[in-house]
């Protein structure tokens, strides 16, 4: 195939391609995380679960649609992470977990585009089976270990099984900080792209699984709360018959804010907190501010001292996955979360702290309503406690 533009132009274009349609806008902010090459000697295309290249030769044999998907390909493996998720996998067999990887993003792909408008499947024997629509890379492996007749002689590591190339072994290599730190500029990647994709009415990380969906019903947990021990109850619904008249026999509403005053929302960065972890947290938050948005909202984000504060307004929240930056990643001490607001000048309507759990006996006492969501079995003895998975 001959083609006028260089082969560094030709990638571009794919990524502008990607990014300003609404069905792969979820993938600009991962093709924008780290770097995108062309190199003559990558026989196909490769990732490392942060940067991304292809082999000349190999682009020269595709037309522009092939390559979108191609492009497509590779960012989906660094948007799921599966370099570091699953390494341990690949560790027991590696031609199978790179199939089982590449089957779930190959579907989802086609999924996301079926017409082919953007993208054409290129005849390169990809790992392509509509078996495989909503499984993930675990339950594929297993299929395929179970039926491993079926594809033949597995060989030996250098067998990849599949077209591209994964970086399992500089996975394997990385510390758990590199990790870590690959995860949470992953994490937000992810979310910027979301931002995008929401604004262009298009597929989000939520559909596809990058983004975990809230887990909590935050409009009906924050009303009950406010209603029990805030102000500004200022609404009432008959949707739900206020509990204290239906003793009486009495049908009476229930009173509550759509909106609430200003909110401390304190989230665990310790090191016990993964990357996963703050991104399910920050999911929770999101929802808070869609369902009932404070007056201000002031995010901290605390390990054994409040390590970092960022302070949103109405018309703001929407960009807060984008524009926030965790800190933190030391010990554990949410007193520190209460001795900031101790010294807040306009003292916050309610105090909402998410974290694992593992704080023994180190719980603080806040003066302001405290709602505290928990990823473990383990409550406080102070304010309200729910639990999430």
């Amino acid at each position: 195939m001959t083609n006028q533009l260089t082969h560094e132009q030709r990638l571009e274009r794919s990524h502008i391609t990607l990014m300003r349609s609404a069905k792969f806008a979820l993938l600009s902010g991962i093709i924008l995380l780290g770097e995108s090459k062309a190199k003559s000697d990558i026989p196909t295309a490769y990732t490392d679960g942060r940067d991304k290249f292809y082999g000349k030769e190999f682009m020269d044999k595709l037309n522009d649609r092939e390559l979108n998907f191609v492009v497509a390909h590779e960012n989906f493996h660094v948007l799921y992470k599966h370099m570091n998720t699953w390494r341990k996998l690949w560790e027991q067999d590696p031609k199978l977990t790179n199939m089982a990887c590449d089957f779930v993003i190959n579907q989802q792909i086609l999924d996301i585009d079926p017409e082919e408008e953007l993208i054409q499947i290129p005849n390169v024997g990809l790992c392509l089976d509509a078996k495989y629509r909503g499984w993930d890379t675990k339950q594929v492996y297993d299929d395929l270990k179970k039926d491993a007749e079926e594809y033949g002689n597995r060989g030996n590591e250098d067998d990849q099984g599949s077209f591209d190339g994964h970086g399992f072994d500089q996975a394997k290599q990385m510390t758990p900080e590199e990790r870590d730190q690959l995860e949470q500029a992953v994490d937000l990647a992810a979310r910027q792209g979301d931002i995008l994709a929401g604004k262009l009415g298009g597929t989000s990380g939520r559909d596809v699984g990058a983004i975990p969906d809230p887990q909590v019903n935050w409009r009906e947990q924050l009303q009950d709360f406010v209603q029990s021990v805030c102000a500004g109850r200022d609404s009432s619904t008959w949707r739900r018959p206020n509990r204290r008249w239906l003793a009486d026999g009495t049908y009476m509403p229930t009173p509550f804010s759509e909106s609430i005053g200003p909110v401390v929302v304190g989230i665990d960065t310790s090191a016990s907190i993964s990357p996963d972890d703050i991104n399910k947290f920050l999911s929770e938050v999101v929802k808070i501010t869609e369902d009932m948005p404070p007056e201000r909202l002031h995010l901290l984000y605390w390990d054994a001292a409040v390590a970092g504060e960022e302070v949103y307004m109405p018309g703001e929240y929407a960009s807060l996955t984008g524009s926030t930056k965790p800190a933190g990643g030391g010990g554990t001490d949410p007193n520190c979360v209460k001795q900031f607001v101790d010294t807040m000048s306009t003292k916050p309507e309610l105090v909402l702290m998410l974290t694992d759990g593992y704080i023994f006996d180190d719980w603080p006492n806040f003066n302001e309503p405290t709602l505290w969501v928990s990823t473990s079995n383990n409550k406080s003895p102070y304010g309200k406690t729910i639990h999430i998975k």
